[in-house]
């Protein structure tokens, strides 16, 4: 008995020194509580018990008994209340532009493009007078190479309608402008086609107006999200009539704030629309191209910073052509997957050559149609 009570004890003592049997609040909390209970029972009545004699050799000594320790039991803390947790909020989708009517057409929902985002600044120290190793030959064989190949951009392209002179001035703006809002993530061949239906329709801002979403879509629906973007070009044309008389916006602000519009495609709308460059369209091929070839000093992760970088070094009077160079170049020879290294002019200088399979198997005559990304 004694020494049941000298074990439990030296147990308790373990307990509360050591870190392995330190109290902690958890499910098993109940458990610990009357395992405690009753290695404390037994220890009191080990104490109430008189022991027996001992026997010992000397008539004067006595029997020693163990003394149990006085434990003191502090009680435990209840654990505190867990505050519930907030519920998840579900994904909004939010349009490109908060609702704002304008004008006196009560039909017509006219929604106001915010103005973009300003973007981070390029940390690292720009290096005067960087430049690309080898980029004027590259420019070059590139040149030879679109001239040798012809691409869909290059009959198929949104500047194909600012040369109709069948149309007035304003009007070929506008088609320049519903063109380049079509072409996003669509190909050269759906969206020319649905540009000669919206014409034969009636492409003025009047007629986009006075035409329903629903057959505005069924006329854009070969391209990507023609849901939002017939909703875009009903908005762009309202917006139009009642702020710029019809016509488009002729700064890059201006043509940012409409429904639908990015940095890329006010770039280029301003050269095809106003013959004005006020920076490099860059879309998926020239960003990738750019990378590729190493025109930028360090990889980029948006067009925009490509734009930036291209914009710090390349010179002005290629800014226009570039685009375009590199669009027909990405669509018929560097490819974003597998591209043709083996009949690629810049093969023996391209220091991504090989990093991304070659297509071993030799272009088409005819033009094909590769989906412009966005």
């Amino acid at each position: 008995m004694f020494r049941t009570a000298i074990l439990s004890v030296k147990f308790l003592k373990m307990e509360s020194k050591s870190p392995y049997f330190s109290p902690k609040k958890t499910r098993n909390f109940v458990k610990q509580s009357g395992l405690k209970a009753t290695l404390l029972q037994k220890a009191i009545q080990a104490r109430e018990v008189t022991p027996e004699p001992v026997a010992s050799t000397s008539v004067n000594e006595k029997a020693s008994v163990p003394s149990v320790p006085q434990i003191k039991i502090e009680p435990l803390d209840d654990p505190p209340e867990k505050k519930p947790r907030a519920p998840r909020r579900k994904p909004i989708k939010v349009e490109s532009s908060p609702d704002r009517r304008q004008g006196d057409d009560p039909q017509v929902d006219v929604v106001v493009h915010k103005s973009p985002r300003k973007r981070t600044p390029i940390k690292e120290e720009w290096v005067e007078g960087w430049e690309p190793v080898n980029w004027r030959p590259m420019l070059e064989n590139i040149r030879r190479m679109r001239l040798e190949r012809p691409a869909p951009v290059d009959s198929m392209g949104c500047d194909q309608f600012r040369d109709d002179v069948t149309v007035p001035p304003k009007t070929r703006r506008f088609h320049t402008l519903v063109s380049l809002m079509l072409s996003s993530q669509t190909k050269d061949q759906a969206n020319f086609e649905c540009m000669q239906r919206l014409r034969k329709h009636g492409l003025t801002p009047e007629q986009m107006v006075a035409t329903d979403v629903e057959t505005l879509e069924k006329l854009i629906h070969p391209v990507s999200f023609y849901k939002n973007k017939a909703k875009f070009i009903r908005q762009t044309s309202a917006l139009l009539l009642s702020t710029y008389d019809g016509d488009i916006p002729d700064t890059i602000e201006g043509l940012m704030k409409l429904p639908g519009v990015g940095a890329k495609m006010a770039h280029l709308c301003m050269g095809a629309a106003w013959n004005i460059v006020t920076g490099i369209g860059v879309d998926t091929h020239v960003h990738r191209i750019s990378n590729w070839l190493g025109w930028v000093p360090r990889e980029t992760r948006t067009p925009e910073e490509t734009r930036l970088l291209l914009e710090r070094w390349l010179p002005f009077e290629l800014w226009e052509e570039v685009n375009h160079l590199l669009v027909g170049f990405g669509q018929t020879i560097c490819t974003s997957t597998y591209p043709r290294c083996n009949e690629c002019g810049n093969a023996e200088i391209c220091p991504a050559r090989g990093k991304h399979g070659i297509r071993r198997t030799p272009i088409k005559k005819e033009i094909k149609q590769e989906e412009l990304e966005f």
